[in-house]
Formats: structure tokens, C-alpha cells, sequence
């Protein structure tokens, strides 16, 4: 599905349907970006080139996120360390290696969660 609208409108939870909404709404003014659909889940804003050690490259979302069933997948760009004051201050929330997972948007501090978007946005310009 590339269809970003068709993606949102299908989500069958209705608060998680709206949440998403939100998401994509505050993700596109925070990044000046239009949504795109990166694979079959995840809504992207910008893109960014990362390469390992390895090797192995690529690329990625800037800022994304996923609705999943249980809860909203935030992509963001860099380790959850580089967060770390605006994570003590977001409100509940779960993280994983550089995603941040949040069961209830409504929770979190939307002025605290817009930093977020727009520091990992900036850190995919400078990455």
C-alpha cells in the first residue's frame, strides 16, 4: 500500500486510527515533510543514509512511525541516549534501540514529543 490516507483509514482501532492521524499531522509540520509509505506499516518523513561498519547501507526514515495494535512505534533517527532529557520528561513510554513505543498518545507531552520529532528530523540532516 503507497497510499498514506488509505493506510490511515484502514487502521481498525479507532483511537489508534486517530492517533495515527495526530501522528502524521504533528510529523508533517514538525518536518515540513509529506508521509510516505515505507513498506507495508510504517509512515515516513524525510529520509536518511546510514552505513555500518560492516558495510551493509541503506536507507531510512528521518522520523516514521508504525501503529501497531498494542501501541504507537515512533523510527527515529540516532540511539534513545541522545533523547535522554526529553524522554525523563515525555511521559510513559517504552524504548527499544531506536524506537520509542508509546501506548497512549494522549499521555505523552505533546511540546516534549514535538522536540523529539525535530531533534531526531535534525540529527537525519546531519547524519
Amino acid at each position: 500500500m503507497t497510499d498514506v490516507p488509505a493506510f490511515l483509514d484502514a487502521i481498525p482501532d479507532e483511537r489508534r486510527r486517530a492517533e495515527a492521524r495526530e501522528l502524521a499531522d504533528l510529523m508533517a509540520e514538525v518536518t515540513g515533510e509529506s508521509p510516505a509509505m515505507w513498506g507495508p506499516s510504517i509512515v515516513g518523513f524525510g529520509s536518511r543514509h546510514y552505513r555500518y561498519e560492516s558495510g551493509r547501507e541503506g536507507d531510512t526514515v528521518a522520523v516514521g512511525f508504525a501503529p501497531r495494535k498494542a501501541q504507537s512505534v515512533l523510527y527515529l533517527t540516532g540511539q534513545m541516549e541522545d533523547y535522554a532529557d526529553l524522554l525523563a520528561r515525555l511521559g510513559p513510554h517504552t524504548t527499544g534501540k531506536g524506537c520509542l513505543y508509546l501506548k497512549r498518545l494522549d499521555r505523552a507531552d505533546p511540546a516534549v514529543l514535538r522536540e523529539i520529532i525535530a531533534r531526531s528530523y535534525v540529527a537525519a540532516a546531519t547524519s
